[in-house]
């Protein structure tokens, strides 16, 4: 059976350890755009870029417990929760999925977390992307919670999150960004609907990574133009 808890000493520690210490001394800069965006109340999918490793640390930064006042539930691979590390992460909310033959029990997790209101963390690539210019290819598991929960009575926000660094591999007093767009929901089910609902993404994602991109380069002149999101006016 597929479990997860917060431990109450264990968390307040890894967000002294990995926010106040960890990220500080590793990146001289962290830009975070777009949080207001992410709804304080009800079932929150969280959909984020996975451009490296400190992705699992900077979502937290980012729009975890400090930032909304909500703890962020990851669903993480199953190589991840194996020994020593499996026990901390399985205390500070996460739980795992085997991306190759998803069980019934870590969908079931994942949509028992929805409908309890919780802010849940999903990397919808399902592995990590270095390198911006890499097409962004989305796994359909992301779409099925989301269409899960729905037909069970709770409508999901659906957040794209983008991510960006200044290297591939981040090195010490590199630049970090991340940037939230505005929520998604997929309100019909079937398969139909999760492809389309995983189209929709794909599109939010690659629009919110580029906003995080233009973060980072050095501005010269005018700053360059954003494509518009949808429902902004043109001014």
């Amino acid at each position: 059976m597929t479990s997860s808890r917060i431990s109450p000493w264990l968390a307040p520690l890894a967000r002294l350890v990995t926010q106040d210490l960890a990220l500080p001394l590793w990146f001289r800069a962290i830009t975070v755009e777009g949080i207001e965006r992410v709804p304080r109340r009800g079932p929150v999918l969280l959909a984020p870029t996975h451009r490296a490793r400190w992705d699992g640390l900077l979502l937290p930064y980012a729009a975890g417990r400090r930032a909304t006042g909500r703890d962020c539930r990851f669903m993480v691979t199953v190589d991840e929760m194996e020994g020593l590390q499996g026990w901390f992460l399985r205390r500070l909310g996460c739980f795992p999925v085997n991306q190759l033959r998803p069980s019934l029990g870590s969908l079931r997790h994942a949509v028992e977390l929805l409908e309890a209101g919780e802010q849940l963390v999903v990397f919808p690539e399902g592995r990590i992307r270095r390198h911006g210019d890499e097409p962004i290819l989305l796994q359909p598991g992301l779409a099925r919670i989301a269409a899960l929960a729905s037909c069970r009575g709770r409508t999901v926000d659906v957040v794209p999150v983008g991510i960006a660094y200044d290297r591939p591999w981040p090195r010490p007093c590199d630049r970090a960004a991340v940037c939230f767009g505005e929520p998604m929901r997929i309100e019909a089910g079937g398969r139909e609907a999760a492809d389309a609902f995983t189209l929709q993404l794909t599109l939010a994602l690659q629009q919110q990574e580029r906003r995080a991109e233009v973060r980072l380069r050095p501005v010269h002149g005018p700053a360059p133009l954003l494509p518009r999101e949808a429902g902004e006016q043109s001014p």
